[in-house]
Order: C-alpha cells, then structure tokens, then sequence
C-alpha cells in the first residue's frame, strides 16, 4: 500500500534521526510513541518479530529502555525516497548495559511514512534482536 507523501526529503530524515532515534536515545518514551501511527507495525525482519499497534511498540520499548544504562544512535546514512514518504538509514548503535558491558551494532531501518509518522518500520540487526 501506498501513503500520500506529506513530508520533505528533510523532515523524513530529522522524523528517522532527531525525533525518533534523538528521543531513543534520551528513553523519552512520549517523544518515542509520537513518531508512531496507532496501529503501526514494528518488524524485526532479522528475529521474525512484530510489534502490531502503539501499546506493543510501547512495550517493547519499555523492555529495551530499561535494559541498557545507555543508548546511543550515531553515524546515519540515509537514503530518502521523498515522493512515497519513505526512508532508510544505516548506522552504528552503541548500547551500554548496566554493568558497563557495551554491545555494538550496525544496523539498518527502513520507514514507511503516512500523515508525518511511522506506518511501518522494519529493523535488520547485524547482531541478535534486542527489540523483543
């Protein structure tokens, strides 16, 4: 399916990389879940796993937030189809657990926009899923 594009080829890139990942980051879960349509879908295409709708997203994010002392997105490289309302980025996630230990991983995304949120958003991992 196809959504009307709304947003410009910038927006889609702050949308994947300020707004979402820069409030991943800061485990701002209001900021987080404001990215997302209701009745968005969640994939991890590398795990097999979905996340259907705002209250599994949140969950989901609430597990992830809480087992990392830190989490850090960096080094996006983003590729923007700005007439569907599409993007994708690649980059670098740098987590921290609670004893120090640090996990890295580089990964890539790609987001289905519709109205200026995520409709869709699948996640491949080049490590083990951390998004259960």
């Amino acid at each position: 399916m196809q959504y009307e594009p709304t947003l410009s080829r910038a927006a889609l890139i702050d949308l994947a990389t300020m707004q979402y990942f820069g409030n991943v980051d800061k485990k701002d879960m209001d900021a987080t879940l404001a990215c997302f349509n209701d009745e968005a879908l969640f994939c991890v295409q590398t795990a097999f796993t979905r996340h259907a709708g705002k209250a599994a997203i949140k969950r989901m994010f609430e597990d992830f937030f809480g087992a990392y002392a830190t989490i850090v997105h960096k080094d996006f490289v983003c590729t923007v189809d700005e007439a569907n309302g599409r993007i994708t980025a690649s980059f670098e996630a740098v987590l921290t657990g609670h004893d120090g230990s640090i996990t890295r991983f580089f990964n890539t995304n790609f987001w289905r926009v519709r109205d200026g949120k995520f409709q869709e958003v699948y996640v491949y991992f080049s490590g083990p899923n951390v998004l259960v």
